[in-house]
């Protein structure tokens, strides 16, 4: 397998003006665009958070996204990634929003 095919898996947690400007929406939309997986939701703390699965490429472009883009109303402070490992076989079979 080529590196940029590896399944990996990150956790997600983005701060900022990231709820009421559907971020999670875009996210879902983004991330099915790249053929991804994972789920993103908004937090108690006014965050949003979530995982991401895919091959190693494409997960680098989400996090650059998730970082720098996110919705078009949104303001992005920081964006935090952590707990990422390479994964045998992906643990969702879509991209979902979780309420």
């Amino acid at each position: 397998m080529a590196e940029g095919d590896t399944l990996v898996s990150v956790d997600y947690e983005i701060f900022g003006k990231v709820q009421g400007v559907f971020f999670r929406k875009y996210t879902q939309a983004e991330g099915k665009k790249l053929g991804l997986v994972g789920w993103v939701q908004n937090t108690n703390r006014g965050t949003v958070q979530g995982q991401l699965q895919g091959p190693i490429s494409k997960v680098r472009f989400m996090k650059e996204w998730l970082e720098t883009r996110g919705s078009p109303k949104s303001h992005i402070d920081r964006a935090n990634f952590n707990n990422e490992k390479v994964i045998s076989n992906l643990d969702y079979s879509d991209f979902q929003i979780i309420k």
